[in-house]
């Protein structure tokens, strides 16, 4: 598979499966745009990409909790001055919050988790957009969850933030169908040997569940530019990909 340096943004690429993806990508000859709030986490990545021969990334620091429209602004502008187009945007960026009845949410968290999953994902995708449609086939994906699917008791602003996210993903489906070359896509990774995946199942043995670099797979897949046209798809946590419809 090479990708022949097209251009990928990847949020939250400083760990877990935007790591994993981004040094995936990276190694199939795809130049990164590394989007991410921890400075050391992306340098770090930076160096292992470099270290592995790859087309060398950009680094986009950005705490999205705390971003404005003008700091989406100034990264459109800046990917639009230097390449005029971008290949894939995929949102990988999120915040688990707290797994508490409703009624125990604490407000600041509820709104922080629902910024960083859901607000910031649909306010970059309007920023890069204009790109995205300049590509002659380009992708839009969207990380989601399985609690993002079908909501469940006690997982509170993450489940609805990703619950809003993949409707947002089938709003754009629809719209994209057939106006755009933009393919939209929705992969739930499933149970993954991440940071995150320990804090929400704190009791659970970490070997049971199968490393990033297997999940990344998923996303050069589906991102092959080989493949062409696909269409709005969803990738489930069982690998098997059913139509957005």
């Amino acid at each position: 598979m090479d990708f022949d340096q097209r251009l990928i943004l990847v949020t939250g690429a400083g760990s877990g499966i935007g790591r994993a993806t981004a040094l995936a990508l990276a190694k199939a000859n795809a130049r990164l745009l590394l989007l991410g709030r921890h400075v050391p986490a992306l340098e770090s990545l930076f160096d292992d990409i470099i270290a592995n021969g790859a087309p060398e990334p950009s680094i986009l620091p950005l705490d999205l909790d705390g971003a404005s429209a003008a700091d989406y602004t100034q990264i459109a502008q800046a990917v639009e001055q230097q390449f005029g187009s971008l290949y894939a945007l995929v949102h990988n960026a999120a915040e688990l919050g707290e797994r508490v009845p409703f009624e125990h949410y604490l407000e600041a968290t509820w709104q922080r988790v629902m910024r960083v999953n859901f607000e910031a994902a649909t306010h970059l995708t309007r920023a890069l957009l204009p790109l995205l449609k300049a590509s002659d086939h380009s992708h839009l994906v969207f990380t989601s969850s399985s609690v993002g699917e079908t909501p469940r008791a006690y997982w509170g602003a993450y489940s609805v933030s990703k619950y809003a996210l993949e409707g947002f993903a089938k709003l754009l489906a629809e719209e994209f169908e057939k106006t755009t070359q933009i393919d939209v896509t929705i992969i739930n990774p499933g149970a993954t040997r991440t940071r995150m995946r320990q804090l929400a199942y704190p009791a659970e043995d970490p070997l049971d569940s199968p490393e990033p670099e297997q999940v990344a797979q998923r996303y050069l897949r589906r991102l092959n530019p080989e493949l062409g046209r696909q269409g709005a798809q969803r990738i489930h946590a069982d690998g098997s990909v059913t139509a957005i419809s």
